[in-house]
């Protein structure tokens, strides 16, 4: 019997929308997209057992997007705003004494533990990006620095289809319509021009981005975090 929608978990999509992400696309000389997924085996079993552990049931999650991957979380973890130090600390999953701290994870978990902690919050919520691979710039020194999707324009007209097909794909996982939240300024003006050109989400609500507030505004970071969980405790 072929399983549906409704027959399987929230946790069984989301493991194999990760397994099918791919960006066939060619992107501007000196940009490399990252796939944990298929770059190695770690990140696709932290994240198995991630979503196994806080989705394994068919209930419909509220959705919040940030820009795309960044090296050191889901880009190391497969799991958006996760390093290794809270998938290990706080999920309580192994990564083989892996260890990355990454700025955006420790605000997102620093929220979530004022929301109730993690069982709590991924009961009624689901972080993933535009789009949910990220990206490196190449510098001709050698070094590698995370690059938006919005930071160059070639590049954002290369991956807009491949986003929209995954923006789709994530409100099949079992995401609510009528609110979706979105993490930062500028993402929230291409988020609000897909949204508007495809029909998305009935409304966005813009939260400020969490490497925003832990570079620049570290010394409020508690009116930030009181600032989302006012926001998100308001959808039902």
């Amino acid at each position: 019997m072929t399983k549906t929608k409704e027959s399987t978990t929230f946790a069984a999509r989301m493991k194999s929308f990760n397994r099918g992400l791919r960006l066939n696309v060619k992107l501007p000389l000196g940009i490399r997209a990252m796939n944990p997924f298929v770059e190695g085996p770690l990140a696709l079993r932290c994240a198995d057992a991630f979503y196994d552990k806080y989705y394994a049931d068919t209930k419909p999650r509220w959705g919040i997007f940030g820009i795309n991957p960044g090296r050191f979380g889901a880009g190391l973890t497969g799991v958006p705003f996760t390093d290794f130090k809270r998938m290990q600390q706080i999920c309580g999953i192994d990564t083989d004494g892996n260890s990355s701290n990454e700025p955006s994870s420790f605000f997102i978990y620093t929220m979530i533990a004022a929301m109730g902690g993690a069982a709590k919050f991924y009961k009624r919520y689901y972080i993933n990006s535009l789009c949910p691979l990220g990206f490196v710039l190449e510098k001709t020194t050698g070094r590698r620095v995370n690059y938006n999707y919005y930071d160059d324009p070639v590049l954002f007209a290369a991956v807009k289809p491949f986003m929209v097909k995954t923006l789709r794909q994530q409100i099949a996982l079992g995401l609510r319509r009528e609110k979706a939240f979105c993490l930062g300024k500028k993402n929230l003006l291409y988020f609000a021009k897909l949204n508007d050109e495809y029909g998305l989400f009935d409304e966005l609500v813009e939260v400020p981005h969490p490497r925003y507030v832990v570079q620049y505004k570290f010394n409020s970071m508690q009116s930030y975090i009181e600032d989302y969980c006012e926001k998100f405790r308001a959808v039902r």
